[in-house]
C-alpha cells in the first residue's frame, strides 16, 4: 500500500500541465461512494477484489453510445494519423530528444512507463489533433528495453462529453477521469502512508467521500485530473483492442511501481 501512497505523492509534488494530466471496459458515470466490504487479508482473490472495489469507487467514465460505420471509420482515421506520428518513437531517445519526459522516474518496475510532452498538455486542452498526443506509452520487454505500445490522449476536465465524441468516438473509447480523492494537506505529507483497518486512507485506494475525508482531516478532490484516453496503436487492427483500457487489470499495489528509494 504504500507504493500507490508515495506514487500519488510524487504526482501531487509535479507541477503545471503534467499534475493536471496524470496520475483507466469498467463502471459507467461516477463511481460507487459506499464502503468497500471487508474481506480476510488471507485470501488473494478476496484482497484483489478489495483493491478493485475501491479504485472503482475513484474512477468514472464516459456514457457508451451505440457504435455507428461513421463512428467507425473516424477512430480508424484517429488511429492511422497517431500511428504515423509515433512511430519514430520506437526509440525512446528520439522521444526524449523531441521533448518527452518520463512521468514519476522516481518509480522503477512500471507495469507502463507515460512519457509526457508538457507542451501537448496545454495544447490538448483547448483542441485535438490526432497526430499530437499528451503522452507516449511504453512497455518493457524481457531484456528490459522500452516498447512503444501507444499514446495517452488528453482533454480539459471542463470538457464536456460531446466535445469528447468530437475527438475520439465515445462509442469506441471509453475516456476516464479520476474523481474523490482525499490527500493529506500540504503541511502532513508524511502522512502518504497510513492505513486504517490494514487499507490506505489516501489516494486512489483511500476513502472516497468529502466526509470520510474530514473525519481523517484530508483535503478533498472532487476530481483530480482531466479526461484522458488510451490508445494501444500497435495491437493490431481491431479497434475494440486499440482503444481497450486496462487500468484496472493491474496489480494496484504496483500501479505506478515500485519506489526507488522511501
Amino acid at each position: 500500500m504504500a507504493r500507490s501512497a508515495l506514487a500519488l505523492a510524487l504526482i501531487l509534488v509535479i507541477p503545471g500541465p503534467l499534475f493536471a494530466q496524470h496520475a483507466h471496459d469498467h463502471a459507467i458515470g461516477a463511481a460507487s461512494t459506499q464502503p468497500a466490504r471487508s474481506v480476510p487479508a488471507t485470501n488473494p482473490a478476496a484482497a484483489h477484489d478489495w483493491k478493485k472495489e475501491a479504485m472503482e469507487r475513484h474512477m468514472a467514465y464516459t456514457s457508451s453510445r451505440p457504435l455507428t460505420a461513421a463512428d467507425s471509420a473516424r477512430a480508424t482515421q484517429v488511429i492511422h494519423e497517431l500511428r504515423q506520428a509515433v512511430v519514430r518513437y520506437q526509440d525512446v531517445r528520439v522521444a526524449e530528444a523531441d521533448g518527452y519526459e518520463m512521468f514519476a522516474p522516481q518509480m522503477k518496475n512500471q507495469p507502463q512507463y507515460h512519457f509526457t510532452r508538457n507542451w501537448n498538455a496545454v495544447r490538448n486542452q483547448f483542441g485535438f489533433d490526432p497526430a499530437r498526443p499528451t503522452s507516449l506509452l511504453y512497455k518493457r520487454n524481457e531484456r528490459g528495453d522500452l516498447v512503444l505500445t501507444g499514446a495517452m490522449y488528453t482533454a480539459s476536465k471542463r470538457t464536456p462529453e460531446e466535445e469528447l465524441d468530437k475527438r475520439v468516438p465515445l462509442s469506441v473509447a471509453r475516456w476516464h477521469r479520476h474523481i474523490n480523492w482525499c490527500v493529506p494537506t500540504r503541511s502532513q505529507k508524511d502522512r502518504w502512508y497510513e492505513l486504517k483497518d490494514g487499507r490506505p486512507v489516501f489516494g486512489p485506494l483511500g476513502v472516497s467521500t468529502e466526509k470520510e475525508c474530514k473525519a481523517a482531516e484530508g483535503r478533498f478532490i472532487p476530481q483530480a485530473f482531466g479526461w484522458m484516453v488510451h490508445a494501444n496503436v500497435f495491437a493490431g487492427n481491431d479497434l475494440r483492442s486499440i482503444w481497450h483500457d486496462d487500468h484496472m487489470e493491474h496489480d494496484h499495489d504496483a500501479m505506478l511501481g515500485t519506489p526507488r528509494s522511501p
